[in-house]
């Protein structure tokens, strides 16, 4: 399935920018670019109150599944071929424009000081630094790097002192000659120099920042980075010197293709393939290059993986569903405990239409030949580190108001919606607990009770409080609709309203990753994914966009209204939080969590059907992608349709280009709800900011959104943001984060649903590559397994 992703953490892979990346804001809040994104701990005292049952420290991410192999057991030599969804447009991770495949290049050539492990924590990187270690907090903060004495560059440099000076120079954002898409951290910097010897870097800060180890990953050469022209326009296409397992050999835009060879300077392990070929190949081709040998290593979608599902059980080797596809071929190091809760999951979902249809257009004869060849591949199934969520654009219409906007959260079942997308495929089915990390995180806490669980009564109660009720629909004309452009007219081609009872589907896990992401850390957004739903459409990391003007404020919203003064520092008990009630303040209770005070009771019967105010009906436009691959996105939108239905809020389902989706509905505001995805990352507090930062008016009158599309956002927020990313007790700083989360709930404009699957077909015999979940691949582990004596029965397979 196409999926939207937000921008992934780190490595700037799946980031749209909508600003010209020539220009900057004066605020550093962009996110990093990710060539991977993904994230208990004490819950605060602050938060007890407001934290769901299904807290954070009993939360287990699910392993990678990559047919884990030793390195003994993998041939030297071969060729991996690897799909991506297009070749990369620029080779530097730092530029609006980076892309998943920019990532994946960049984490196979570059130095990465840190990566990140199985539960997305950031793990020094052996194979460039012995140590990296906070020296001093007083009076500055200063770090000390020291280099592996055998790192070097591809021209046979030392990797040193130069190259940082370059690339902080280059990201600094003092010189506006250098186009990046992102400077977080790097603004931070106020020196960097050589130690006691070349080995050792000493980098002090200005300022105090906390997420310091997400600096310098990936690390350029000073040649890319020491110039203007170079970063800008050189680096696109060439790369002066590299120091990874592998090296660049060439870029292929006719073919498709880039071409990876191993790196006869390096100095760590060396690479047990020859070469590694990305290439380029669009999701719904995906089933065919796999089958005809053009590839052998795959993110796929649900369709995919039941295909190569009923390859096997045609064989007599297994049940039906990616499930049971992933247990027959795999012995895949990811889960066998899931694999083997799927069983037939796949059929639960309908997954026998889509091959059927399959096998109509491909004809009997062309359709049996690719299952016999999908036979030789497995399906490695994880969770990807990005949630989809429910969008609710609270800039203006009856959104702005936040008690409709906790009704539209009260009326969800988010469970429901998890197990429907997860369950058939013997995923762990939770909802998202939490905006900031994903489960296993160590700053993962489940804060969802800042809002609250699924309740009609409570929902209908808190639209009748902002004055939706039966009687005001009456002698409706028109509905009210957020953002300048109206909503069609029902009946119209574009307008669409599923019809009930159309029951959803399983999705297909969205792909993308640090997913190959770009750079690991914030980077443009991509259009492919898994299946999953909600991955339809990923924002735009790196730049903010801008909207019209802010709406008017409406009643109840505090200071979540963008556009509206900002004063210097909030301390805590004044601004959002003078509506709580004074017993939750005096024991910690997050702004927003409870209703104002004077807010009516629920009802004890509330009034189904219609609801309207002043003769207008209650009705939001729902944007959702209208591509081939957006299917089990849809699905999930006409659960959430039939659940708003429900309360009396009634939907119009506006399907979309997918290429159309970010900049012309969600960047620019049209929308009332909206399902997209957003990466997990290691460092929330640096990357998490521009998707949750008040907006804040333009000199042009205009509204500078960054990438909060909600256009929802508090002053105290920011401050928290403000105090975590500048504190370097560690602990401190996450349970700063939880208050963060806590807040964001509250305010209701963002409803996390359901971690993002990932489903990835590899070939039988390839090891130590598939679902990586969290974490970084080691390019120089994956390989094929040698081959098993001859008396041994069928081929081998990696475990």
């Amino acid at each position: 399935m196409s999926e939207v992703d937000a921008p992934r953490g780190r490595t700037c892979s799946r980031t749209p920018c909508f600003r010209n990346s020539r220009s900057r804001s004066g605020r550093s809040r962009t996110l990093r670019s990710v060539a991977l994104l993904t994230s208990g701990v004490l819950v605060l005292p602050v938060l007890a109150g407001c934290t769901s049952e299904e807290g954070g420290s009993e939360a287990v991410a699910v392993p990678a599944d990559i047919g884990h192999a030793g390195r003994n057991q993998i041939e030297q030599g071969g060729t991996l071929r690897w799909a991506v969804d297009s070749v990369p447009t620029t080779l530097n991770a730092f530029q609006a424009d980076a892309d998943a495949a920019t990532a994946r290049v960049a984490g196979a050539v570059l130095p990465s000081l840190f990566t990140l492990d199985q539960r997305g924590r950031p793990q020094l990187n052996p194979d460039y630094l012995e140590s990296a270690e906070l020296v001093d907090r007083e009076p500055k903060q200063v770090v000390l790097y020291k280099l592996n004495q055998e790192a070097v560059w591809t021209d046979g440099r030392e990797i040193g002192a130069p190259d940082f000076v370059a690339q902080w120079r280059a990201l600094s954002g003092k010189d506006s000659a250098y186009w990046t898409a992102r400077n977080a951290g790097y603004e931070r910097i106020e020196n960097i120099e050589r130690g006691k010897n070349d080995l050792e870097v000493r980098v002090t800060f200005a300022r105090p920042y906390a997420d310091w180890r997400s600096l310098f990953s990936p690390l350029y050469p000073k040649e890319t980075m020491g110039s203007p022209a170079s970063f800008n326009d050189g680096a696109r296409t060439e790369l002066p010197a590299t120091a990874g397992p592998f090296a660049l050999q060439k870029i292929d835009s006719d073919d498709g293709t880039v071409t990876l060879v191993r790196n006869p300077r390096w100095w760590g392990e060396p690479a047990k393939l020859d070469s590694l070929v990305l290439r380029a190949v669009p999701r719904d081709r995906r089933a065919a290059a796999l089958a005809t040998g053009a590839v052998d290593l795959a993110e796929i979608d649900r369709g995919v993986a039941d295909r190569i599902a009923v390859a096997h059980k045609d064989t007599g080797g297994g049940g039906s569903g990616p499930g049971a596809a992933s247990a027959e071929a795999g012995e895949s190091g990811g889960g066998s405990e899931q694999e083997r809760s799927a069983g037939s999951a796949g059929e639960e979902a309908g997954g026998d239409a889509p091959l059927a249809r399959e096998r109509g257009d491909a004809g009997p004869a062309r359709f049996s030949s690719d299952q016999a060849a999908l036979r030789g591949f497995v399906v490695r199934k994880s969770l990807e580190p990005a949630y989809t969520q429910l969008a609710l654009n609270g800039e203006s219409g009856p959104l702005a108001d936040e008690r409709v906007r906790r009704a539209v959260a009260r009326a969800l079942d988010r469970r429901e919606l998890a197990e429907s997308v997860l369950k058939p495929l013997g995923l762990p089915a939770k909802p998202v607990g939490s905006h900031l990390a994903l489960a296993g995180q160590s700053a993962y806490a489940d804060s969802s009770g800042a809002l609250g669980g699924q309740d009609t009564a409570e929902a209908q109660a808190l639209l009748a409080d902002a004055g939706w009720t039966r009687e005001g629909a009456r002698a409706a004309e028109s509905g009210t609709k957020a953002g300048p452009e109206k909503s069609p007219a029902a009946g119209s081609p574009t307008a669409e309203s599923p019809a009930a009872g159309s029951g959803p589907t399983a999705q297909s896990p969205a792909a993308g990753s640090p997913s190959a992401q770009s750079p690991s850390a914030g980077g443009a957004p991509s259009a492919g994914g898994s299946g999953a739903p909600g991955a339809s459409q990923t924002p735009p990391a790196g730049a903010g966009a801008r909207t019209g003007a802010a709406g008017a404020a409406a009643p109840g919203t505090g200071d979540d209204k963008p556009g509206a003064a900002r004063p210097a520092a909030a301390p805590l008990g004044s601004d959002g939080d003078k509506a709580m009630p004074e017993a939750y303040r005096r024991e910690g209770g997050v702004a927003g969590a409870y209703a104002p005070v004077g807010t009516r009771a629920p009802g004890r019967n509330p009034v189904a059907g219609p609801l309207g105010k002043d003769g207008k009906p209650l009705s939001l436009r729902f944007v959702l992608p209208s591509g081939p691959g957006s299917e089990s996105l849809r699905t999930v939108g006409e659960r959430i349709r039939r659940m708003l239905d429900g309360v009396g809020i009634r939907t119009e389902v506006k399907k979309v280009a997918e290429d159309s989706f970010f900049k012309d509905h969600i960047a620019s505001g049209h929308y009332d709800l909206a399902l997209w995805s957003w990466p997990a990352t290691a460092y929330p507090a640096t990357d998490a900011r521009p998707i949750y930062a008040k907006p804040e008016p333009a000199t042009d009158g205009s509204l500078l959104v960054e990438q909060n599309y909600t256009r929802v956002g508090t002053d105290r927020i920011d401050q928290l943001f403000d105090e975590a990313v500048s504190e370097l007790d560690e602990r401190k700083s996450r349970d700063l984060m939880k208050q963060v989360d806590a807040r964001i709930w509250a305010a209701a404009a963002s409803i996390p649903l359901f971690q993002r699957p990932e489903l990835v077909a590899a070939k039988r015999d390839l090891a130590n590559a598939g679902a990586f979940g969290f974490s970084a691949p080691r390019y120089q582990d994956i390989g094929f397994v040698k081959a098993k004596p001859a008396h041994g029965a069928g081929p081998a397979t990696a475990e």
